[in-house]
């Protein structure tokens, strides 16, 4: 996993006004080719025209929303990109997309007509050996732990560099394109919201990331790496599917101290972040004490790792507590650390 940095954000971000026209800060415009495009109840209506940006890095992602009035003929380049050495290409194919590189892949069916609840998702990345994914509607697993991607290498690029989007035939209601080329980023990795991307990715996934990558002896030969989640659901059934020892990160919540922005576009803000290292022994003294190495280890790696920088991100308070044996057939432990940082975050990238 490669979470998205501070540094790292959408570099263009549109919503339903004309692309080729700037609002906001650090947002870049697109180039316009073709003149059949008009703003209609916040959407960006396209008959014939292609947006397009020419970055100079080589990995890049996409994400797009929109939905049909007329579906666009077969095979129309919907989204492409392009590195300067490899190209991939979503194509429509009735109701599926087809990602195009050496192969092609086809989507699921998918509802893309304006009857339909709600606009379909789409994201595209490309990384710099070629790889390119198509995630639908953000989702990266499914409810079997399967890929819900679909991926190819890119084909031989014609050697010019582009990020496009649009339609040259059918009707197409675009109602966001958010594109980057800072990056081939997975929906766990950068999100469409600049708030979830500072909470939940760069908080909570990327400790549950830090914790897997740990050298410390427990961590690394006593925990498997399947077994160091966050905690999305932390039912007993859940729970119970996962075999000891393992450790749950929650972001518990998030507050501001105040509203105060610093400097006109900075805010400060608090992040709780819960730990939970549940463990099993042949006895709970065995339990209790595996427990409270894996804890040790836990906060020595977060500790050495994050919130050390006193001007932009750093931890302020640390609580834990400990489990104690109430019922005489009881061999689990859980124990529970609690992290506070205090982050800086930057606002103008909305």
């Amino acid at each position: 996993m490669s979470i998205a940095t501070t540094k790292q954000y959408w570099t263009s971000r549109y919503n339903g006004t004309d692309p080729a026209v700037v609002t906001g800060t650090n947002n870049e415009e697109y180039t316009a080719t073709g003149s059949g495009a008009s703003a209609s109840g916040g959407y960006w209506v396209i008959t014939d025209q292609v947006l397009s940006i020419t970055p100079t890095t080589n990995e890049y992602t996409m994400l797009s929303c929109f939905y049909y009035n007329t579906a666009p003929d077969a095979s129309e380049v919907l989204m492409s990109l392009d590195n300067g050495t490899h190209k991939a290409e979503v194509k429509v194919n009735g109701t599926k997309f087809s990602l195009v590189g050496t192969t092609t892949e086809n989507t699921i069916d998918v509802d893309i007509d304006a009857s339909d609840d709600a606009p379909v998702i789409l994201r595209l990345t490309l990384d710099s050996s070629g790889t390119a994914k198509l995630y639908l509607r953000e989702i990266v697993y499914d409810w079997e732990g399967s890929d819900h991607f679909i991926s190819v290498t890119g084909s031989s690029s014609s050697g010019s560099k582009h990020m496009k989007w649009g339609n040259t035939t059918g009707s197409v209601n675009w109602a966001s394109v958010y594109a980057t080329h800072m990056g081939a980023f997975s929906p766990e990795e950068l999100s469409p919201s600049s708030w979830t991307t500072d909470t939940l990715h760069r908080i909570g996934l990327s400790l549950v990331d830090t914790l897997r990558n740990s050298q410390r002896l427990y961590l690394k030969t006593h925990v498997d790496d399947s077994s160091i989640q966050y905690g999305f659901d932390l039912s007993s059934s859940m729970v119970s599917r996962l075999r000891p020892p393992t450790v749950h990160v929650v972001l518990a919540g998030v507050s501001s101290p105040t509203m105060m922005t610093l400097g006109g576009g900075v805010v400060e803000q608090d992040y709780r972040v819960d730990v939970y290292i549940t463990t099993a022994g042949s006895d709970y003294k065995e339990a209790y004490k595996m427990g409270m190495e894996i804890c040790g280890e836990v906060v020595d790696e977060v500790y050495t790792t994050t919130g050390l920088n006193g001007t932009t991100d750093s931890l302020e308070q640390f609580q834990s507590s400990f489990d104690s044996k109430m019922d005489d057939d009881e061999n689990f432990c859980v124990h529970q650390l609690t992290f506070t940082y205090r982050r800086r975050v930057n606002m103008r990238r909305r």
